[in-house]
């Protein structure tokens, strides 16, 4: 039977296995980290939505005056206590996410989503969110809102304050 070849994540090629790492703290670092912290399991598009709620973040900040409560970079956003999990020191992926290199398939994957978020070329399959939630969770900032996107095993929101 003929058609259009259907490609698996696992199956894509891992082109950028020979490109240098990202530079220790950099925001490209820094992203991939919370990319592999957060989403690491997901399909690329969960991977990919993660992203978007770090720039929406980001682009939200710079559309009010570069200053936000969750900060106006992606170094910022991605640290701001309590927002990415894998950052909170009581977390479990903490130390990993601080150890994780380049020898790891899974965390060049988020490399290579970072190096195209923070190139501003990352489609954003969330609609705009700024927030989401591992499905099965009810944290109260979620109660009564609606997502705008549901992919992986994630839940995506926007105008959360």
């Amino acid at each position: 039977m003929r058609g259009t070849p259907i490609v698996l994540v696992d199956a894509v090629p891992d082109r950028e296995s020979a490109e240098a790492p990202p530079v220790p703290g950099s925001e490209i670092d820094i992203l991939a980290r919370t990319l592999w912290g957060e989403a690491r399991g997901e399909p690329l598009r969960g991977i990919e939505a993660v992203a978007a709620v770090v720039m929406n973040r980001v682009a939200r900040a710079k559309a009010a005056g570069g200053r936000y409560w969750w900060g106006g970079d992606v170094a910022t956003v991605c640290r701001r206590p309590w927002q990415f999990s894998c950052w909170n020191e009581n977390d479990p992926n903490s130390g990993k996410c601080a150890a994780i290199t380049t020898e790891n398939r899974a965390f060049r994957l988020c490399v290579r989503v970072a190096r195209r978020a923070v190139a501003g070329v990352l489609e954003d399959p969330t609609g705009g969110a700024t927030h989401y939630h591992v499905r099965g969770l009810s944290p109260p900032w979620a109660r009564g809102r609606s997502p705008t996107a549901d992919i992986g095993n994630h839940l995506f929101y926007k105008d959360v304050e």
